[in-house]
């Protein structure tokens, strides 16, 4: 008697997709990309950018116009104790930045910054719309 059994292509697929190790640039070396949600209002954006394991003073933000640069540095922690030591460091220490364009020119007098766990949330008002105006000839 012989055994019949189905094969389906894309089970195979799927299986190794779901159990693959998730790379997070500490294999590769690259620097890990800041992940940022942009929300717009009437008057505003709000941005929140994931900045795990960075500290609040090692944050900068730069706003020139519509333009928005977020950069940061995790430092390495240098702790290492007498008979320890390390077997694999995947962790990434250096700079992040990312830079992107709003649809308006914020107005970099009144926004703000908030860093809580590791988002760092930014209210951008917008400036007002300079009206363009129109000459009487006389």
């Amino acid at each position: 008697m012989s055994n019949i059994t189905r094969h389906d292509p894309f089970e195979d697929f799927f299986r190794g997709f779901f159990v693959r190790p998730v790379e997070f640039g500490g294999n590769t070396g690259e620097a890990p990309q800041v992940r940022v949600d942009v929300k717009e209002t009437p008057d505003a954006y709000a941005v929140h950018a994931e900045l795990p394991g960075i500290a609040k003073d090692d944050i900068h933000v730069h706003i020139d116009g519509p333009v928005v640069a977020i950069t940061g540095e995790r430092k390495a922690q240098k702790e290492q104790k007498d008979g320890e030591r390390i077997l694999r460091t995947e962790r990434y220490y250096g700079k992040v930045s990312r830079s992107f364009q709003l649809g308006q020119d914020v107005d970099e007098t009144k926004a703000t910054a908030k860093f809580v766990d590791g988002v760092l949330e930014l209210n951008l008002p917008k400036k007002a719309s300079v009206q363009a105006k129109r000459l009487t000839i006389e």
